[in-house]
């Protein structure tokens, strides 16, 4: 049995690719694996607090020390860190915006990407300690950017994913969605295609 974690981060809803995705791949998932618990985290619906003082706070100060906003920062950093850590599938829904991810997934891998917990400073280095687990990344994109240079996105997600130990990870784009005609529904059905190869 494996437990899978989806983190939505789309502004739209019922007009989301990367939501049509992820529909797609919970269905194909749960056809596969019926007994596999699947938890959806929606950072539209339920947007996680950017980095601030008082999640610092919460982070760096003895428990004593700490401000009840700090302790709360604290508590949800630490309940997105368990999800995380608790899951042995990791699926991220990321639209491209501005070249790059969603602004409240950024906000989410700040939360998560914590020292002794995600990853660890050695002699020689930080270390991931999230060895073994899997990751997909569903994104949309209005244009054409796989292998470009103006690709934010891909590159910057798998360091951060290989820099807390997961290094297994699939890219699945939807592209093409604003150039209208046969790219759009080009776009789509190469992502659909390739999803149903790989969950």
């Amino acid at each position: 049995m494996s437990r899978v974690l989806i983190i939505e981060s789309s502004a739209r809803q019922q007009d989301s690719v990367s939501r049509q995705l992820t529909q797609q791949f919970i269905g194909q998932w749960q056809a596969a694996h019926p007994a596999d618990p699947i938890t959806v985290r929606d950072l539209a619906t339920d947007p996680v607090p950017h980095l601030d003082s008082h999640l610092l706070g919460g982070w760096m100060k003895p428990a004593e020390q700490r401000t009840d906003i700090e302790k709360a920062s604290l508590e949800r950093s630490n309940q997105l860190t368990d999800e995380l850590l608790a899951a042995d599938v990791l699926v991220l829904a990321a639209p491209m915006y501005n070249f790059a991810i969603p602004s409240t997934l950024k906000a989410w891998l700040d939360h998560v990407l914590r020292a002794g917990l995600t990853f660890k400073y050695t002699d020689t280095g930080p270390q991931g300690l999230l060895v073994g687990k899997r990751a997909y990344v569903l994104t949309a994109r209005g244009g054409l950017y796989a292998g470009g240079t103006n690709d934010h996105q891909e590159p910057y997600l798998r360091q951060v994913l290989a820099f807390i130990g997961i290094h297994d990870v699939t890219f699945i784009h939807a592209e093409g969605l604003n150039m209208g005609g046969d790219f759009q529904e080009k776009g789509l059905n190469q992502a659909k295609a390739r999803l149903a190869q790989v969950a």
